[in-house]
């Protein structure tokens, strides 16, 4: 799961490509075809990214990484990601594509309302009012930090500096970090990488869960039988709707199947249990049987959750891992996906 030398090296050298003001908020809803966006071939894959920018970025909502946002993966003809949701605005909390991570909050528990919070890869967020935090919710940004974006064969680095300071005393003061997610493709292998660097350069730690959840969109057909979630360990089921559920997919063994096909509005949401305490549980397939794709994904922490979402055009595993940076401290963590065609 390392990154290259000479891909670090490039990325060191290489001048930003696309940079966003540090503070700001998400402004008017833009022109989709305008949004900044980059390319990246190399090897068997094709990746292409929309680029955080609190101006005109594609996504400006507050339950989302800005970062690492995969419109449209390619291989050997297939389509692994894409548009699921009809529904948009740059506000709109799951406006959003590909395999992209939300961190919990930290701080929002002890702000009051107009006080101020962290949420990693997002900035400082307003507390509105003294409701629970909701991922479906927008939170008025008060500071997005600084965005960086850098390429070099076969990768691409999304750098975001972060300082709080200024911010309400008492809310979101002494939250500073510097952020960098780097997307390596393999020159020879249909393999993408997903690295994680995370020091706290602030005087509070920063904690949180953090989960990805890989929106998969299996060359744009809709849910139903062939699409199988495979583990490595015997998982059982709990489901939000367990009627709902046990119309649409049923545990198999090592498996979750889907049992018929997904009508619009029809969906199920369900944790998964049965992984131990070693990261090697965080090992997952996700194959589609009527295209004949698949998607193996590896994470290198243990995980501390798994839940399982299903809709009309997504399919979605979606792991959760802990994280935790006291001040002065450097994390890393990282993911791999390794893409494959099925044997007919």
């Amino acid at each position: 799961m390392k990154i290259p030398a000479f891909i670090l090296a490039t990325l060191v050298a290489n001048l930003a490509i696309a940079q966003g003001p540090a503070g700001g908020n998400a402004t008017a809803q833009p022109d989709t075809a305008n949004c900044p966006r980059t390319d990246l071939s190399y090897g068997p894959l094709h990746a292409r990214f929309y680029l955080p920018d609190p101006a005109k970025g594609f996504y400006r909502s507050t339950r989302f990484d800005w970062s690492g946002v995969i419109y449209a993966l390619d291989y050997k003809g297939h389509s692994l990601f894409g548009k699921w949701n009809n529904r948009y605005d740059p506000t709109l909390n799951d406006a959003i594509m590909g395999p992209v991570e939300s961190f919990s909050p930290t701080g929002y528990d002890q702000a009051q309302p107009g006080g101020t919070f962290l949420e990693p890869g997002v900035g400082i967020l307003t507390r509105p009012d003294t409701t629970r935090y909701s991922p479906f919710r927008y939170y008025p940004i008060v500071n997005t930090g600084n965005w960086t974006i850098t390429k070099a064969p076969g990768a691409i680095a999304f750098r975001q500096d972060l300082n709080a300071a200024g911010n309400a005393a008492g809310s979101a003061a002494g939250y500073s970090y510097v952020y960098i997610k780097t997307i390596t493709l393999d020159p020879n292998n249909p393999t993408l990488t997903i690295t994680h660097t995370l020091k706290n350069t602030g005087a509070r730690p920063i904690e949180s869960d953090i989960y990805n959840h890989n929106f998969f969109v299996f060359d744009t057909l809709d849910t139903g039988p062939g699409r199988v979630l495979k583990l490595r360990w015997t998982p059982t089921a709990t489901p939000s709707d367990p009627g709902i559920f046990d119309t649409l997919a049923a545990v198999q063994g090592d498996s979750i199947i889907i049992k018929e096909p997904f009508a619009p509005r029809r969906s199920f949401y369900t944790l998964l249990t049965g992984y131990g305490n070693d990261a090697a549980d965080y090992d997952l397939r996700l194959e589609e049987g009527r295209s004949k794709i698949g998607v193996r994904i590896r994470g290198d922490r243990p995980l501390v959750k798994l839940a399982y979402w299903a809709s009309l055009k997504t399919a979605c595993p979606e792991p959760f891992i802990h994280i935790k940076a006291v001040p002065g401290e450097t994390i890393t963590w990282a993911l791999t996906y390794d893409f494959y065609t099925l044997t007919p």
